[in-house]
Order: structure tokens, then C-alpha cells, then sequence
């Protein structure tokens, strides 16, 4: 298990340097950094609990069995936070994601993470196509489009025009 959670861990940081243009908040790591926490702890009370077993010691299971309620009620708790704070932090990311869609201009480097984006994830805008009407760079294009990476992976010759909303 903790080798199971050290990789989620790692996967869930490795998978943040893609989309750190869109997480300004340095904070959004942490759940990722508490997994492997949470992994090297397991680690450590399963060799507690092995040992204390191997050696029948009282007192060391009584150990175990204590670490492992703490270990139940920290997760809970962490649970009900998840679930009370969960709309401030789609707020945020929201807010973060239109500010970088704001800056979009199809050259720099953040308009190339907003392209990946938009493919890796198959949407369109922070919550739809029309997101982009808003934005500078579709006011200064003046052509009623979209960026291509809109464009449907299937959908031929796809301009991103707004007249052909089915192929967004």
C-alpha cells in the first residue's frame, strides 16, 4: 500500500509540471507531498506491526492499534475538509484557468499549455467554447473563432469557426 500511494504521490507531481501555468497556488502540491507522507509512515508502522507480531509483543500491538486509529481519524478528517472546501477550490482554479485564457495569444508558452490543455482534457474554454469570446486574443483575431485545439479529434477540416459549434 505505501508503495501504491508513494506512486500516485509522485505520479500526481510529475502530472502538476504540466499544468503549473493553471495552479498559480504553490499549496495545490500539497495534497500530492501528504500521499507520500502518508506512504512513508505506512511504511514505517507496517514494519511496527510486522515486528510487534513477529515477537507477539502486547505492547507493541496496543502501539500498532493506536497509530492506525490516529491514521483512521486523520483520514477522515481529511475527507470532510475535501468535501466542505471543495467549491472554493474549483473557484480558484477557475479564476486561475480565465486569467491564463486572458493571455492567451497562440505564441507564448502559456498559450502552448492552454493548446495541450484543451487536447489532453477534449474541452474547450474554462467551461465551455463561448469562454472565449471574452478573451483579447478573440477580439483581436476578428475571425469568430477559436483556437484549433477546440477542434474535436475526429472532426475534419475543423476551423474552429463559431458557426460550426458541433466540430468544438
Amino acid at each position: 500500500a505505501a508503495a501504491g500511494l508513494s506512486y500516485v504521490g509522485a505520479y500526481v507531481i510529475n502530472t502538476y509540471k504540466s499544468y503549473d501555468n493553471f495552479l498559480q497556488d504553490k499549496y495545490a502540491l500539497l495534497p500530492a507531498v501528504i500521499i507520500i507522507c502518508v506512504a512513508v509512515v505506512m511504511f514505517i508502522i507496517g514494519l511496527i506491526g510486522c515486528c510487534a507480531t513477529f515477537r507477539e509483543s502486547r505492547v507493541g500491538l496496543g502501539l500498532f492499534l493506536a497509530i492506525i486509529l490516529v491514521i483512521f481519524i486523520a483520514e477522515v478528517s481529511a475527507f470532510v475538509l475535501g468535501f466542505v472546501y471543495r467549491e472554493k477550490v474549483k473557484t480558484d482554479v477557475q479564476g486561475t484557468m480565465r486569467s491564463v485564457f486572458e493571455r492567451y495569444d497562440g505564441k507564448n508558452p502559456e498559450s502552448t499549455v492552454v493548446d495541450y490543455l484543451q487536447e489532453q482534457l477534449h474541452c474547450c474554454g474554462v467551461k465551455n467554447y463561448s469562454d472565449w469570446t471574452t478573451t483579447q486574443w478573440f477580439n483581436s483575431t476578428g475571425n469568430n473563432s477559436v483556437p484549433l485545439s477546440c477542434c474535436q479529434q475526429g472532426a475534419k477540416n475543423c476551423t474552429g469557426h463559431l458557426d460550426r459549434p458541433q466540430e468544438l
